[in-house]
């Protein structure tokens, strides 16, 4: 009887201990679980945990992309991301040395922006301040996942990772001041964009893309260096 209060007590002094108490430890075979677990920790993750070292994903700020494709040249800059911390988890699966993540969001992006060339089938120019809203974004990761040792502890590491994305509803686009304020060329080539919001997502969006899944991954990596896999899985 001693025993097993002793035992009783230990275990919840761990769990109060724990670094992530919003986190349900799963085996990698049981994908319920583990979707469950990682739903749970979304809006937690998003909001930041400073006691981890982790800054707020939503809002994130992203202070400048630049880029230039199939004559495009594009410049964001002082990006606001919204709507994160909703995004809806659709799968995890741990296999071997692999995660797969599969999430789906609608998220809005503001803020200033130049672009100059040509869009799809159109010229382009102007700068100022914009704003993209993307309804249902269905973002696949996958994560090669190592581990290190301290102090006793094993701990993950995110080795390297890559991701797809596809757009399931739809995207809407606003750029103010194109063509230096000229009304009718701007709602020429927004009314096109918008038209044609599946071939314009493809085109504007990866460089975007990129910078906010590398934010994700990056707070990621602050979380598995901070908490033990003891703390995350049950295998």
């Amino acid at each position: 009887m001693r025993f097993l209060v002793v035992a009783i007590l230990g275990s919840l002094c761990a769990v109060e201990a724990s670094l992530t108490p919003f986190i349900t430890p799963c085996y990698a075979r049981d994908m319920q679980c583990l979707r469950a677990s990682t739903q749970r920790a979304v809006p937690v993750v998003a909001a930041g945990l400073p006691e981890l070292g982790m800054e707020p994903l939503d809002p994130m700020t992203l202070d400048g992309i630049v880029a230039d494709q199939a004559g495009l040249h594009m410049e964001f800059r002082n990006t606001v991301v919204k709507g994160l911390r909703n995004c809806e988890v659709m799968r995890v699966k741990r296999y071997s040395k692999r995660t797969q993540l599969d999430v789906k969001c609608s998220v809005t992006l503001v803020g200033d922006y130049q672009l100059g060339g040509q869009l799809l089938i159109m010229p382009i120019e102007g700068q100022g301040r914009y704003k993209i809203r993307i309804r249902d974004i269905l973002v696949k990761m996958e994560f090669a996942v190592g581990e290190r040792e301290k102090q006793g502890q094993r701990y993950w590491t995110v080795e390297n990772w890559r991701h797809s994305t596809e757009v399931l509803t739809g995207a809407e686009f606003r750029f103010q001041n194109l063509f230096g304020g000229n009304t009718q060329l701007a709602n020429t080539v927004l009314d096109f964009a918008n038209n044609n919001w599946r071939d314009i997502f493809a085109e504007v969006s990866p460089p975007i893309v990129e910078v906010i899944v590398s934010k994700i991954v990056s707070e990621v990596r602050k979380l598995f260096d901070a908490v033990p896999i003891s703390d995350l899985s049950l295998d």
